[in-house]
């Protein structure tokens, strides 16, 4: 019987690891929030709470508070100088996954993703884990901020710097200064059209997605910026293979992370290859996963990227007697439907600069 007594301590150990990084989790996301962290980067010297919380602006309570939780959760490093209150100083090696300097490398951006989906829809998923309905992308407003956020922080940094430069072996880097027509499907707030306009002024670039609130933000943002070769059209991508307005309109299309959340993802997949010219090029950039669970037992990340999927992914993608793929659907079901939707040239090129991402680049 010692072997189940191990299992029992083995198991009990990581229900104590979880319960303690779930905590870590909820801490973080008020540190980067707050601007903890880059105030502690900053200064790049061990500080007294109330100097954190002064040059943050914040309450020097609720940083002593957070601190207790940093320290002893091994994010900051705590030292007593002899007869002084003790400082609290951030790693250098930590804050380069911490603070939104280091751009692809913040990994502390996405510490707000569980606490924000558990504020605005845990009831709603919970009631619909019996229907399985679904829950409209309406449900979710104060989630589209955060995915600007989260656009922001990851294609300021590898968008026009390392994406664009590897697609079609560069010659799409030359066609987008010489000019050509983009179109971003699922273009949400317009981070990343913004970025391609602003780079390539002899380009003309269309943002689509169906979320009005998302397309208003992202006119307000192109308007404030001056570009004049960005559009962006409110349309649910399941309708455009029906549009003729839209037919070989472009010579590239990109999809950012965005069609697992379609309802109707093979339609809109069809309607890709509709808005494609003869010779065009279409990149879906998505999640690096297998399409069957086994397959992802190793994944680092997978927990946290099933979850998501749980909170918001899927049960977006099931509203309307949608198809409901999930963050998670994986390369095989990615090729399947690419495949089902016409494109018999598909490539995976590497994305060093990604590990998490898989880029599936696909020809007319």
């Amino acid at each position: 019987m010692r072997w189940i007594k191990r299992k029992k301590d083995v198991f009990e150990k990581k229900m104590v690891d979880i319960l303690n990084h779930g905590a870590l989790n909820l801490a973080m996301s008020f540190g980067y929030r707050m601007g903890l962290f880059a105030v502690m980067e900053e200064a790049g010297k061990p500080l007294t709470p109330l100097e954190i919380a002064e040059k943050a602006g914040v309450s020097e309570r609720y940083v002593r508070e957070w601190l207790g939780i940093m320290c002893t959760g091994s994010i900051v490093d705590i030292t007593h100088e002899e007869n002084s209150h003790p400082l609290y100083h951030l790693p250098p090696e930590h804050s380069f996954f911490l603070t939104g300097r280091e751009g692809n490398s913040n990994m502390c951006v996405y510490t707000q993703e569980i606490p924000l989906l558990t504020e605005i829809v845990m009831e709603r998923i919970a009631e619909d884990f019996k229907r399985g309905e679904g829950v409209p992308f309406s449900a979710y407003p104060r989630f589209q901020e955060f995915m600007a956020e989260l656009s922001h922080a990851k294609h300021r940094s590898t968008l026009i710097q390392k994406f664009i430069p590897t697609v079609d072996d560069g010659k799409l880097a030359d066609r987008l200064k010489s000019g050509i027509k983009v179109c971003d499907l699922g273009c949400g707030q317009g981070v990343a059209l913004h970025l391609m306009a602003s780079a390539f002024p002899e380009s003309f670039f269309t943002g689509i997605d169906n979320h009005s609130e998302a397309i208003e933000a992202a006119r307000s943002q192109g308007r404030q910026q001056g570009l004049d070769n960005i559009e962006f059209i409110l349309i649910d991508a399941a309708t455009i293979k029906d549009k003729d307005e839209l037919s070989q309109k472009f010579d590239y299309v990109v999809a950012f992370d965005s069609i697992h959340d379609q309802t109707r993802p093979l339609q809109a997949l069809q309607g890709v290859k509709h808005m494609l010219v003869p010779g065009g090029l279409f990149s879906m950039v998505d999640i690096d996963a297998s399409s069957d669970h086994a397959g992802n037992i190793a994944h680092s990340m997978a927990p946290f990227l099933y979850t998501v999927s749980l909170m918001h992914c899927m049960p977006v993608g099931l509203w309307e007697n949608g198809a409901g793929l999930g963050m998670m659907w994986g390369r095989e079901k990615a090729i399947e439907l690419l495949s089902l939707a016409g494109f018999d040239k598909i490539e995976t090129p590497d994305m060093d600069f990604d590990p998490f991402n898989v880029h599936y680049l696909c020809r007319v």
